[in-house]
């Protein structure tokens, strides 16, 4: 009888291990195509960049099992309320309306908007020679608000991923892209390098955050998390990695 219970209570151990591991487990949405923050490598076939790096420290560091979901942006918030997916980093900008409905850890990067324009136009310099002008942006974005708002252009073509965007731009289609800093000035200098450019200002200074459902528990964990990484200087290392300059 002893033996028996051994072997029952062993077997219950092992299947109450087993679910908190299942538990453990969560589902990660991340954008498909949003340079340097998260793409897919040519070679591997696998994602990667700053927020997919960063994700994996934090993870790690908290001992969380997780999968990485690819997904269009305008789906990620939905999937959140949903219970579809359990986080989301995606450069993710941290605002009001979004804020109804997800909650947002500590902010982990600090952008905002800039315009786009093929290397030859001298006709654009800033937000005001917009007008009259059709102009690409990625769907769903704080992008599309800001220049629906703020710039009289002649029309605004969207796209479920930037590359979209910047297609059109080099095609004739759209004669500027207003999109995140961070992804604009990558792409001038990487895949654009030679046929577009950056011009004006910085707009619409703003953070991203890792999203999350309304009220989960994991938020303040990686709040946390994001905070040591800042103290300890492996974000700056990270941050080197993928933007080749130190934090500001």
């Amino acid at each position: 009888m002893k033996k028996l219970l051994t072997i029952v209570l062993t077997a219950a151990l092992a299947l109450s291990l087993t679910a908190m591991a299942q538990a453990k487990k969560i589902i990660v949405g991340h954008d498909t195509n949003f340079m340097p923050f998260e793409f897919k490598d040519p070679d591997s076939g696998k994602y990667v960049g700053f927020d997919i790096d960063m994700w994996t420290l934090i993870a790690e560091s908290l001992g969380i099992e997780y999968e990485l979901q690819p997904m269009d942006f305008n789906g990620l918030i939905p999937a959140l309320q949903s219970g579809n997916i359990d986080a989301a980093i995606a450069g993710m900008t941290i605002k009001s309306e979004r804020e109804k409905v997800v909650d947002f850890a500590y902010p982990y990067y600090d952008a905002g908007l800039m315009i786009l324009v093929r290397s030859d136009n001298e006709d654009i310099k800033n937000l005001e020679d917009l007008e009259g002008k059709v102009v690409a942006t990625k769907l769903g974005t704080t992008s599309e608000d800001f220049v629906k708002k703020n710039a009289k252009a002649k029309d605004v073509s969207l796209f479920p991923n930037i590359d979209g965007a910047y297609m059109e731009l080099a095609t004739g289609g759209a004669e500027a892209v207003l999109f995140d800093s961070p992804a604009v000035m990558y792409y001038a200098q990487t895949a654009g390098k030679g046929k577009a450019k950056v011009v004006g200002p910085l707009y619409m200074g703003q953070s991203y955050g890792i999203a999350f459902p309304a009220g989960s528990e994991l938020r303040e964990k990686v709040t946390i998390e994001i905070l040591n990484l800042m103290e300890s200087g492996k974000y700056a290392e990270l941050y080197k990695k993928w933007f080749g300059t130190e934090p500001k």
